[in-house]
């Protein structure tokens, strides 16, 4: 069954994995550190991560086990539903001291996974493979393990997505910093993209039904999901859901800076009070 896992990791896993590859010492050659997730039904979903301070030498690896324990307990403080299904580490190979590292992990969780990252972005990509651990051997023989590879997918929630697509914008330009912009202009940016996209549907829809283009199941499947999952109302009705809905949220944000100020009025006021 562990041969058949599926590992999704989050886009801020690998953020918190390149920050410890940059601030790592000068004569560490890769990091290591441990994953936090949830595994259910063949699927682990790792959500956190943090580094494990090691060193490696030729015949053997030294890790700091108490500080790893410590870090974990405290997270599990903050989330308690996250909890250790496997191990992290830069480069692109599985090493000789995996193995050893990856002992420890098996007595933490059950069928832990070992992710490795290539932060050397060889192929300018960032390599992301997944592996666990299979036993071989005969019965009642020597036994042994081999790092079989499993899937590794990308898995976001929406506030991720929005993350990511603001770090984006960096990309190219000269500035390094970028600062979110407001809740209208989200929404403007937004349209804009779902128009460009619905512009892409019709031309292909165009040009298949011309003849130009030849016509993908799964891509008709998909637009027939899409027609079928719209709500069939006139337009005045939708109209008039809509604009309820743009009052509901101006609502709510105007309820929101009436609070932000008086929240700043009391606190002035507390300081002068107290002088």
């Amino acid at each position: 069954m562990a041969l058949n896992l599926v590992v999704k990791i989050h886009p801020v896993v690998l953020f918190q994995i390149v920050d410890a590859y940059e601030r790592r010492n000068a004569d560490s050659h890769r990091v290591i550190g441990t994953l936090l997730g949830t595994a259910d039904k063949g699927v682990v979903e790792v959500t956190n991560c943090f580094c494990v301070p090691h060193k490696e030498h030729a015949d053997q690896v030294e890790a700091e086990l108490n500080y790893a324990m410590d870090v974990y307990e405290l997270n599990r403080r903050v989330n308690a539903s996250e909890s250790i299904v496997g191990w992290w580490a830069t480069g692109n190979e599985v090493t000789n001291h995996s193995s050893v590292i990856h002992e420890y992990y098996a007595r933490e969780c059950r069928e832990p996974v070992h992710v490795t990252v290539d932060t050397s972005l060889a192929g300018a990509r960032m390599g992301l493979r997944g592996y666990v651990c299979a036993a071989l051997g005969v019965p009642g023989g020597k036994q042994g393990c081999m790092f079989t590879p499993v899937d590794v997918q990308l898995a976001r929630y929406e506030p991720e997505v929005g993350a990511l697509r603001l770090c984006s914008k960096t990309v190219g330009g000269r500035g390094r910093q970028v600062q979110p912009g407001g809740d209208l202009a989200l929404v403007a940016d937004a349209s804009g993209r779902l128009g460009s996209l619905l512009e892409q549907v019709l031309q292909y829809v165009d040009e298949v039904v011309a003849g130009r283009a030849s016509p993908h199941n799964a891509v008709g499947r998909q637009l027939l999901e899409l027609v079928n999952s719209v709500p069939n109302m006139a337009a005045d009705t939708f109209a008039t859901a809509f604009n309820a809905s743009v009052k509901d949220s101006l609502m709510v944000v105007t309820l929101a800076q009436l609070i932000k100020t008086q929240l700043q009025l009391n606190e002035k006021l507390t300081l002068l009070t107290s002088q």
